[in-house]
């Protein structure tokens, strides 16, 4: 176990990237990772306690956007550990290392869960949009592509929920 505040260990890889880039992208995935498993079990709260009106369609809503959140923290596992990184996926480390505010336990209105999902997905929006600039400023192609698909996934779920409380 390394000491804390220690560089945490690389896997040995035969990928050509060097170990500094690695590392760089392994903690940008690592942030990126907690706040994905962050916001899975976010919209899955919500699910699970939404009250009020259009409770079927939105429970469904978020029913998808916790399996699409799911994806997205499998993808990034995927990539950090090809890496040589080693994914910190628990409850507890996306609790220390998401970006996300707290998801409210107590809230049941639908429209109230709509709008703080839409508040989170935005901020993630936002950050994945730093991380493509990131790494593709640092050289990884690959990374930066991982980031770009996260967002268009991220941008279309925004939509959906803000499609539930804008006017004309």
């Amino acid at each position: 176990m390394a000491k804390k505040g220690a560089a945490p260990a690389i896997h040995p890889t035969k990928n050509e990237m060097n170990e500094n880039l690695r590392r760089s992208m392994i903690e940008l995935l690592q942030k990126h990772l907690a706040s994905a498993i962050d916001l899975s079990y976010a919209a899955k709260q919500a699910h699970w306690n939404v009250k009020g009106a259009n409770f079927y369609q939105v429970h469904l809503l978020f029913d998808q956007l916790h399996d699409e959140a799911e994806e997205y923290v499998d993808t990034i596992a995927e990539r950090l550990t090809a890496l040589g990184g080693q994914a910190r996926g628990t409850v507890q480390a996306a609790s220390e290392g998401s970006i996300l505010e707290p998801y409210p336990l107590d809230m049941v209105d639908s429209m109230d869960h709509l709008k703080r999902l839409a508040d989170n997905y935005a901020t993630w929006s936002a950050a994945l949009r730093e991380a493509i600039k990131e790494s593709d400023e640092s050289g990884d192609d690959l990374t930066a592509d991982l980031f770009t698909a996260l967002g268009r996934g991220v941008e279309k779920s925004l939509y959906f929920l803000e499609s539930h409380f804008q006017r004309a």
